[in-house]
């Protein structure tokens, strides 16, 4: 009975160590699994850099300036006081001024704005500028400073027949007066023959 119960004690103990064994067995198997599987889920290819991020920091967060953008160039580059050059001159106005009334009946003695005559035109013209002159010619040509033919700029009083009749040049040759009864107020030639061989000189009466 004795030998019974050692060999049935000895059998449970192995019995029990195996049991113990193959747990362990299979926890140590189950955990290199676990091992293995963590292992096998990380790319062997590095982490690669997010490419909206520079690499010196905020100085790449800014686009780079597009080559192909238009500079803005001339007077419109440098800002408003660079255009006063730009702004017309008293004599610019005048003419402008002066052609308005194109085509304005001649009328002796009168300095509009229903009709004129020569120097009543011209008198007419630059009171609308802010110069005051007499009606007559012979007295106008004692304003302003002489110009010479060559020099002449629109503006600029031109007088002809020893100081009887003038008028107010407008480029290009050419100048607009009060010619005669008869006739209206239009533009003229300083290379006509009347002008030309009776031509006296120019005033400019300021800018």
């Amino acid at each position: 009975m004795v030998l019974e119960d050692l060999v049935r004690d000895f059998a449970r103990a192995l019995t029990i160590a195996a049991a113990k064994w193959s747990v362990g067995c299979v926890l140590g198997l189950l955990a290199s699994s676990i091992a293995l599987t963590a292992c096998s889920s990380v790319s062997g290819r590095p982490l690669e850099r997010d490419r909206s991020i520079g690499t010196r920091g905020t100085d790449h967060d800014q686009p780079e300036p597009d080559a192909r953008t238009p500079r803005l160039e001339g007077p419109m580059a440098a800002g408003p006081r660079q255009t006063r050059g730009l702004e017309q001159t008293r004599g610019q106005r005048a003419a402008h001024v002066a052609m308005k009334y194109r085509g304005a009946p001649y009328r002796w003695g009168s300095a509009g704005p229903a009709g004129f005559d020569c120097s009543g035109f011209v008198r007419y013209v630059y009171a609308h500028v802010g110069v005051s002159l007499p009606h007559n010619a012979a007295m106008q040509y004692e304003y302003g400073t002489p110009v010479s033919r060559d020099g002449l700029e629109p503006g600029d009083l031109v007088f002809f027949d020893r100081l009887r009749h003038n008028g107010i040049y407008i480029g290009q040759g050419r100048f607009i007066h009060a010619r005669q009864t008869g006739k209206r107020v239009d533009v003229a030639t300083l290379d006509e023959d009347w002008y030309r061989s009776r031509w006296v000189g120019a005033r400019r009466l300021g800018r």
